[in-house]
């Protein structure tokens, strides 16, 4: 992406909470990194790591709230299943295929697999970070996304900040790269223009009742509300009514459909509320997504009771300008 397209993406951003950036990766990039999670999927064992499933529904808060592979993957490379891909016993059922069977991959793709770490430092996410004001930003997690073909679930109404807080303000910024093309049938996102505005709804924490007391029956990770009065709170962790296509709630409610070619970024504010829709398609749509956050040198502090947390004393790789190869190369 040209310099001269950067510039006042910042007004634009500001203003609707969201950027779509066509053309910001090559057609080779995006080979390149859908080419490398094939080669990690075959080196990987399902029956060896038991992943488990991973759901933005209902049962979040009892699927990723007691998940010590969940909890340890911040920093590795960790497989989560679609849902209903594993029989009771843990283990994929006959029908499903590795490839097939996987809802994403995380959370640290950025930190220990080079295919994924020369696009996650590449100078364009660098240059757009930085027009985008930000003084000290620091990567904390990387996702690679399935949706898969006909499979592939919806993910709810969320904002990004609820997952990566940060104070004393929210400073979260997604950055969803579209590795296939993205449309109305086979799950693209959805966005509520504005609504970056609200403040955040909730928050997904480490239980104290667990980690801090000891309480060994209690779940690792909760929800907390912390806006109960906004109208958006109704549909929080769910999908408005009438969201099913052709999505006459969704529009009522504000959203809008962001439909993205191959190598198109979509750039998120942590409090936007945004979702996708199941995937009624034959046609894949991986993505490959990062979220960074204001690290420390300007002024901002990562919550300790986020669900995210790098081993002891080891911080978040930088993307300020000058100092990410350098942290990149270190890790």
């Amino acid at each position: 992406m040209a310099e001269a397209d950067l510039k006042g993406l910042r007004a634009r951003f500001e203003q609707d909470g969201y950027l779509h950036l066509k053309g910001f990766s090559s057609l080779e990039e995006c080979d390149k990194m859908q080419q490398r999670m094939q080669d990690l999927i075959a080196k990987w064992d399902p029956e060896e790591t038991m992943a488990p499933v991973f759901t933005t529904d209902g049962n979040q808060q009892k699927q990723q709230g007691n998940s010590d592979y969940f909890l340890d993957s911040a920093d590795r490379i960790h497989f989560f299943l679609e849902k209903d891909a594993a029989g009771e016993d843990g283990k994929l059922k006959p029908e499903v295929s590795k490839l097939r069977s996987l809802n994403k991959v995380g959370h640290g793709l950025h930190v220990v697999d080079d295919a994924f770490r020369e696009y996650s430092y590449s100078s364009k996410v660098v240059d757009l970070v930085q027009e985008l004001g930000y003084t000290d930003p620091v990567l904390p997690q990387s996702m690679y996304i399935f949706k898969q073909p006909n499979i592939g679930g919806e993910v709810t109404s969320h904002q990004d900040s609820c997952f990566l807080h940060t104070t004393p303000r929210e400073t979260c910024l997604g950055l969803w790269l579209a590795l296939d093309a993205a449309t109305l049938t086979n799950g693209c996102l959805w966005a509520r223009p504005g609504s970056h505005k609200e403040p955040v709804r909730r928050l997904f924490l480490r239980n104290p009742q667990y980690f801090e007391e000891g309480d060994k029956t209690a779940h690792k990770m909760i929800f907390e509300k912390v806006d109960i009065e906004s109208e958006a709170m109704s549909w929080e962790g769910k999908l408005p009514p009438g969201s099913e296509p052709p999505s006459k709630g969704l529009q009522d409610k504000g959203f809008v459909p962001l439909e993205c070619a191959r190598g198109d970024l979509v750039v998120i504010h942590g409090q936007i509320d945004h979702l996708s829709l199941a995937n009624s398609s034959d046609a894949p749509r991986e993505t490959y997504q990062l979220h960074l956050i204001e690290g420390p040198q300007a002024g901002v502090s990562w919550g300790h009771r986020n669900w995210l947390q790098y081993p002891v004393s080891r911080p978040f790789p930088s993307l300020a300008p000058g100092r990410c190869k350098r942290k990149a190369d270190e890790l």
